[in-house]
């Protein structure tokens, strides 16, 4: 599989932003197919220890989420951000048909790859995948809409909102029933 959705629960909205957990799921556009899950809570103060600057009103907006959410990123077993992105780098290069070609997806082409890019460049990490290859689920939405679908009221959320993984999967879901409803759309004219 070539196609890596990305998300990223952080304690701001900026490039500089801490990250407190990376969810990331491969998958088959073309079928929806899942593929290898990766999902690790990453301790906020080695993020913020590298510069990663907090954002107030991110905080507070945590602070309003469910006990569910919350406890997925205030959990014991959180890990240096330094070990979780060089892990990430070690799940993609042994999931990865060729990482050099993987399309990376993130929500909003200004937030998931963008705050990750800058998280490996303050580590001192080389990002593992090309950045002319990072693709925007917010784009696939905008795109839904002009062909009848729109995920938000069309597919009801499996799982916890706002857990990394969880809202991985769902991406891929509808990114997936975008992209098969496109190239129907396309096969018919």
């Amino acid at each position: 599989m070539n196609h890596l959705m990305i998300d990223l629960e952080t304690m701001g909205n900026k490039p500089a932003a801490p990250i407190v957990a990376i969810g990331a799921v491969f998958f088959d556009p073309k079928s929806g197919e899942l593929g290898a899950e990766f999902h690790v809570a990453v301790n906020l103060a080695s993020a913020m220890d590298q510069g990663a600057t907090p954002d107030g009103d991110t905080i507070l907006w945590w602070l309003k989420q469910s006990e569910e959410a919350r406890a997925a990123i205030c959990t014991d077993d959180t890990r240096h951000i330094t070990e979780v992105l060089s892990e990430l780098n070690s799940f993609i290069s042994r999931n990865s048909d060729n990482p050099r070609y993987l399309k990376v997806w993130g929500n909003g082409a200004n937030f998931d790859n963008v705050i990750l890019r800058s998280a490996y460049e303050r580590a001192g990490l080389i990002c593992p995948w090309q950045f002319w290859n990072d693709s925007d689920v917010r784009t696939m939405v905008l795109l839904g809409k002009e062909v009848g679908f729109d995920p938000k009221r069309d597919m009801p959320f499996d799982g916890v909102a706002h857990n990394a993984l969880a809202d991985a999967r769902h991406q891929v879901k509808y990114v997936s029933a975008i992209w098969q409803r496109l190239l129907l759309t396309n096969t018919e004219e």
